[in-house]
C-alpha cells in the first residue's frame, strides 16, 4: 500500500470518527447510558485498606447517605464516577485520609417505572430497564400501540423535577413508527426517566 493511499485512508477515519459521534442515533444514545445516583439506589462504599469505613446505605429523599468520619454526603443525582470523586474529596479535604481510593457500587437499583394511560391498548404501570435507555416509542409498543381513536401525534409526557415543577413533552409517535421526515431529532432521542407519564389523547373525528 502506497503512503499517499494509507494517508487518504486515515484522514478519512479521522473526519468520520466525530461525525458518527455527534449523528443523534437513538441506538448510540442507549450505548452511551450512564445512571445517575437516585432515591432509594442502595449502595456499597468501599475505601481501599480502610475495611472499618466500609458503608452499605439506601440514598435518602435528600439525595444523602451517612458516611463514618464524614456523616452525610449528598450522591443522589451524580454518577458512580462523580459519587467516587465527592467522597475521595471530602475524606481527604476534612484531613481524614490523606490518599483515599474509594469505589461506589450499586447493590440495588431504585423501583424505576413511568405510567402510559389514554388511548393506548394496555395502559398501567412499566418498569425501565436497568442500566439502560427506554424511549416514548418503545414504551408505546410494549404497551400494545395506540388504539384506533388515540392522537400518536401528540403524545405527552409529563415529568416532575427535582424542585418540584413540572416539564411537558409533545412528541409525534406516528411520525417516529412510520420513519416520516417531520419527527424531529427530539422526538427520536427523548428518554424517559423514573415518573414519567405518558399520555395518548383521543383523536378528534
Amino acid at each position: 500500500m502506497n503512503t499517499r493511499l494509507l494517508l487518504s485512508i486515515l484522514f478519512s477515519v479521522l473526519i468520520a470518527g466525530p461525525l458518527l459521534a455527534q449523528s443523534g442515533n437513538p441506538a448510540d444514545a442507549k450505548k452511551s447510558y450512564v445512571h445517575k445516583l437516585q432515591l432509594a439506589d442502595r449502595v456499597r462504599i468501599a475505601i481501599f485498606q480502610e475495611d472499618d469505613l466500609t458503608t452499605l446505605s439506601r440514598i435518602d429523599a435528600r439525595g444523602r447517605i451517612n458516611l463514618p468520619l464524614l456523616g452525610e454526603i449528598v450522591v443522589g443525582g451524580h454518577t458512580v464516577a462523580e459519587a467516587q470523586e465527592l467522597i475521595q474529596r471530602a475524606y481527604r479535604d476534612g484531613r481524614f485520609l490523606r490518599n483515599p481510593q474509594v469505589t461506589v457500587s450499586i447493590e440495588e437499583y431504585a423501583p424505576r417505572e413511568v405510567s402510559i394511560q389514554g388511548q393506548i391498548k394496555s395502559p398501567g404501570r412499566y418498569a425501565l430497564p436497568t442500566e439502560s435507555t427506554f424511549t416514548v416509542v418503545e414504551l408505546v409498543t410494549k404497551a400494545g400501540g395506540i388504539t384506533d381513536i388515540g392522537k400518536g401525534t401528540a403524545v405527552n409526557i409529563t415529568r416532575v423535577l427535582p424542585d418540584g415543577t413540572k416539564q411537558v413533552f409533545t412528541i409525534d409517535v406516528d411520525s417516529i413508527i412510520k420513519g416520516k421526515k417531520r419527527s424531529s431529532t427530539d422526538d427520536t432521542t427523548l428518554m424517559l426517566l423514573p415518573g414519567d407519564i405518558v399520555y395518548i389523547p383521543e383523536r378528534l373525528i
